[in-house]
């Protein structure tokens, strides 16, 4: 029976996070979020529950409102870098979701390596 692309995607996604989580050992997540218009991208402490730092195509300040292609991930990526140096995190797991890694997300996570995040 053919699933349809939202339920792939959300298996995936879960099959994506149930390994990440198994792996974690009390690291933060940088999870990401690609909409057909936008790009997110938190640090998450899942062991508190809080978000240590975020970043997203929204913002102002980056530049990029309402854009969601590589040059636009490019600086998110090095944005989420900067702000997880600012809160004292340096490793990281990366947790692209149901995305595939390459395009935006692949651009997104290597501008975020360049910054100084290490997964």
């Amino acid at each position: 029976m053919a699933n349809s692309k939202r339920e792939l995607f959300l298996k995936r996604r879960l099959r994506v996070r149930n390994k990440l989580r198994s792996m974690a050992d009390g690291r933060a997540r940088l999870s990401v979020h690609r909409s057909n218009k936008n790009i997110s991208v938190q640090l998450i402490d899942d062991v508190n529950g809080v978000t240590l730092a975020s970043a997203s195509s929204l913002e102002k300040d980056l530049g990029v409102v309402g854009q969601n292609n590589i040059e636009a991930a490019k600086k998110i990526g090095a944005a989420i870098a900067e702000r997880a140096k600012k809160a004292g995190v340096e490793v990281c797991y990366f947790d692209r979701g149901g995305f595939l890694f390459h395009g935006k997300i692949k651009a997104l996570a290597d501008a975020a390596r360049e910054g100084g995040l290490k997964f």
